[in-house]
């Protein structure tokens, strides 16, 4: 393999999406030295610079990789036809359809709910619960954090960080240091609390959705979890000051049905759980069920909203719901922009497995450098690059490992997000929530602790998983 071509390989393979996790066919036609293979290399390596340029060109990083996805499968084609093969990328591009497909449903159904429970208030509610209690710097730092971390596993680590930051931005006022390392706290937790379930990152999800995890094993990372964010907090905390700060009271009030809302999500996801489980049915099935269980509940506010409101004319004036619950405005509300860019990422790696650099690429990593080197070097990547591409090239690759080295890819690609500000969702949003006091430098200033808990993280997980 030339020079050139193999430090591409190694770069851009990774940065690749997933796509067809199903093994490649025998007969399929080996394009890595073909003209289309350089092509589709250079193209999706373009559309990704795009993609981490975001928050400098403010465009939607959905935008490149579906472009991208569509040449680099155009040319797929082409060529595929040129050769005598004219339903060969008609039958790959299929499959890699139906695994988004089966992600995007279940992450719409999510979104669905935790849009819900917003529109409830029940964040707005915690957010003002916990400023009423008048706590100080400290106790506010290790609160905010503890809960993103116990928060993120079942909402997504986006909305768990964002609430928090909301507290510590309305208690630490003009305390910018205070702020400042508040969110960086809360990154690292909410990005540790999702890396051991399901339903804290999209990058679990894939993995136990592929079957390689089951539902239960993935709590081995609990407390290689816990460790990753309490080495880093540790540490953070001395440098909070035990002032108590000057708030505004907020009194807020949940809207009606919203504890019923968070029941029915828990049930939601002991459905999908018991379906992927007992019945061997794909985890969407159940997911898909537990929004039709939202479906009659919302049928029902709408239903009973103007007898309740004679009813209860002043709570329903004071905490605003006059306006009868509507479940399609909350799949209106759905990240849209992350389930295109989903879309573009998991094509355009079929169309490079297709191609044939992820084997090549899974050779090079997990064969001579060695499973536990490579799984490592996937969480330091993905401070760089979005962890979905990082952890769908590892599943598209599909290298042979066993459990321990499973979680260890699944925990690294999950909490090496925290080493950056720009590594994980929730380090980009909350750059914009707290403009200006929570920087890519402010966050840099504090890698090394961070990459010490990342580290002690990995060395818990082999003693204890090992």
């Amino acid at each position: 393999m030339p020079p050139l071509q193999a430090s591409l390989l190694g770069t851009l393979a990774l940065f690749a999406p997933v796509a067809a996790f199903a093994a490649t066919p025998t007969d399929q036609p080996d394009l890595t030295t073909h003209p289309v293979g350089y092509i589709a290399l250079i193209v999706f390596g373009l559309a990704y610079l795009v993609v981490m340029a975001e928050e400098f060109v403010h465009l939607r990083k959905s935008k490149p990789v579906i472009v991208a996805a569509g040449i680099i499968w155009a040319l797929i084609a082409y060529v595929y036809t040129q050769m005598g093969h004219p339903h060969l990328a008609e039958e790959a591009v299929r499959h890699n359809l139906l695994e988004y497909t089966e992600l995007m449903l279940f992450l719409l159904v999510a979104m669905t709910y935790i849009n819900a429970l917003q529109e409830r208030q029940v964040f707005d509610a915690l957010r003002a619960w916990l400023i009423r209690r008048g706590f100080d710097f400290r106790t506010l730092f290790w609160m905010t954090g503890a809960l993103a971390f116990v928060i993120s596993p079942i909402a997504d680590n986006l909305t768990t960080a964002l609430l928090m930051c909301a507290v510590v931005m309305a208690v630490g006022g003009d305390n910018k240091g205070f702020v400042a390392l508040g969110c960086i706290n809360i990154v690292v937790a909410a990005n540790a609390g999702g890396a051991f379930s399901p339903f804290g990152d999209i990058t679990t999800l894939m993995v136990w959705q592929e079957g390689i995890v089951d539902f239960f094993t993935f709590f081995k990372l609990f407390v290689p979890s816990v460790v990753n964010y309490v080495v880093p907090a540790l540490i953070m905390s001395l440098a909070i000051p035990q002032l108590k700060p000057e708030v505004a009271v907020e009194d807020v009030h949940m809207k009606r049905g919203a504890r019923r809302i968070m029941v029915l999500f828990l049930l939601t996801i002991a459905t999908a759980v018991s379906f992927h489980n007992f019945l061997h049915l794909p985890p969407v099935i159940g997911m898909l069920t537990g929004l039709g269980y939202l479906q009659f509940f919302g049928f029902y506010l709408r239903m009973t909203q103007q007898d309740w409101q004679r009813r209860n004319e002043d709570r329903a004036t004071l905490v605003g719901d006059m306006t009868p619950f509507d479940i399609f405005n909350k799949v209106a509300r759905a990240e849209w922009d992350t389930l295109l860019f989903f879309y573009g990422v998991v094509l355009c790696v079929g169309g490079l497995g297709q191609i044939g650099y992820l084997a090549m690429t899974s050779d090079l990593m997990y064969n001579q450098w060695g499973p536990t080197a490579a799984n490592v070097s996937v969480g330091v990547l993905s401070a760089i690059v979005d962890n979905i591409p990082v952890m769908f090239a590892v599943l598209t690759m599909n290298p042979q490992m066993g459990e321990t080295q499973w979680l260890l890819v699944t925990l690294t690609a999950g909490v090496g997000g925290s080493l950056l500000s720009i590594g994980s969702a929730a380090g980009v949003a909350l750059m914009g929530q707290a403009r200006g006091i929570y920087t890519f430098f402010a966050h840099l200033r504090w890698t090394p602790v961070i990459a010490l808990g990342y580290v002690a993280s990995i060395l818990v997980h082999l003693w204890i998983n090992g």
